[in-house]
């Protein structure tokens, strides 16, 4: 997909939050090191006082590539990534300014291919394309599914000024405007969704550049993966609380953005209470009619029973399956990745459309439970 190509070369560093991630922050450095790019003038790692060698394997890259890699350390554990960014930001003066993430990693040229958005001045930020690296158990090729959908459905709202995420993967701002808002919100517990609502409120532009593909390593077990979509969810709930008095108003985030995160979740959880009305009184009607049944000594099952009565509520469900179901289908059709990534199948779709998305509901009630009870903490 186009994306303008810069008409001049931009100045960035990189700041590259770290916490338990030994075993990636080298590599990832590499990534950005070889990116392609010229004009990097620092790539800032910043250990958030992790408990295993993170920081000293951060700090061998820094001899490794004296000037250019500069590692440093939180003076307590900020407990949160926004913590972790902001302190490295203060190392940084550079025009653009990048956060990547210790264990995601981004495609040779993806940063070049971003930049040309900021020939606008009012762009504030660029978002990328991020996508599974891991795919080697069902979840995780669930995950590159959803993943690849959300790209799409980014894609479509950065046409209606409404991009409501720069996802910590691989996010690009300019440091003048990063400077003026004062960095993330340490008190968000999804700073990345926080950051972009404040530059849309402001009236700054948000973009996406698609071909900018970063690869983020996804939670491979449930519980993992539960936990994380607790946070995004808390995170914005979070995010509807502190800009409620925006509803209608500063841009496209009162206009769009506010009320597409509050009804997506309350069909979200309609949703789930129709099914569940309607899946208990159906077994509660076929429990008292067998009661019945047994106590008047008649058929139990009789053909009439299998007749279809179609409803409203039937139609509806089945015209959302079928708009549900092509959306993704074009989604995954727009994508293009190298052949070392494991492409879904389509039962990994039909697992995906069926079972996968009924989590959604269960999640978003399990996190306005979480909120309502003040349990806001930090899960990656």
């Amino acid at each position: 997909m186009w994306t303008p190509k810069a008409k001049r070369n931009y100045g960035v560093s990189i700041v590259i939050p770290c916490y338990k991630e030994g075993n990636t922050v080298g590599p990832v450095i590499e990534k950005f090191i070889n990116n392609g790019y010229k004009y990097i003038e620092k790539i800032v790692v910043v250990d958030d006082c992790s408990p295993d060698d993170s920081f000293k394997i951060a700090k061998e890259y820094e001899k490794k590539y004296p000037g250019l890699v500069l590692a440093v350390q939180t003076p307590k554990n900020t407990g949160c990534a926004a913590g972790s960014k902001n302190y490295g930001a203060n190392f940084v003066d550079s025009e653009i300014i990048i956060f990547g993430d210790a264990d995601s990693f981004p495609e040779e040229g993806s940063i070049a291919k971003g930049l040309g958005f900021f020939d606008k001045p009012n762009v504030a930020a660029v978002t990328a394309n991020v996508l599974v690296k891991n795919r080697t158990n069902t979840l995780l090729m669930l995950q590159a599914v959803e993943y690849i959908i959300i790209k799409f459905t980014r894609k479509l709202l950065e046409f209606v000024g409404s991009i409501y995420v720069t996802p910590g993967p691989l996010a690009m701002y300019r440091k003048t405007v990063f400077d003026e808002i004062k960095g993330f919100d340490d008190k968000n517990i999804t700073e990345d969704i926080e950051i972009t609502w404040r530059l849309l409120s402001l009236g700054y532009d948000v973009k996406m550049s698609v071909p900018s593909k970063v690869y983020a390593e996804s939670p491979e077990t449930f519980r993992a993966w539960f936990q994380q979509r607790i946070r995004w969810n808390l995170g914005g709930i979070q995010c509807i609380f502190k800009y409620k008095k925006a509803w209608g108003r500063q841009g496209m985030l009162g206009a769009f953005v506010l009320p597409f995160f509050a009804f997506s979740w309350l069909f979200g959880v309609i949703g789930l209470g129709i099914l569940l009305f309607r899946i208990f009184s159906t077994l509660l009607t076929r429990i008292l009619l067998t009661i019945n049944s047994v106590e008047a000594n008649v058929a139990i099952i009789t053909l009439n029973d299998f007749k279809i009565n179609p409803s409203i509520l039937a139609y509806i469900g089945m015209v959302l399956l079928i708009v549900s179901v092509a959306y993704s289908m074009i989604a995954l059709f727009s994508i293009k990745e190298r052949k070392e990534y494991k492409r879904p199948t389509v039962l990994t779709f039909i697992v995906y459309e069926f079972f996968y998305l009924l989590m959604y509901p269960v999640i978003l009630i399990t996190s306005g439970y979480k909120f309502a009870r003040g349990d806001i903490r930090w899960f990656k």
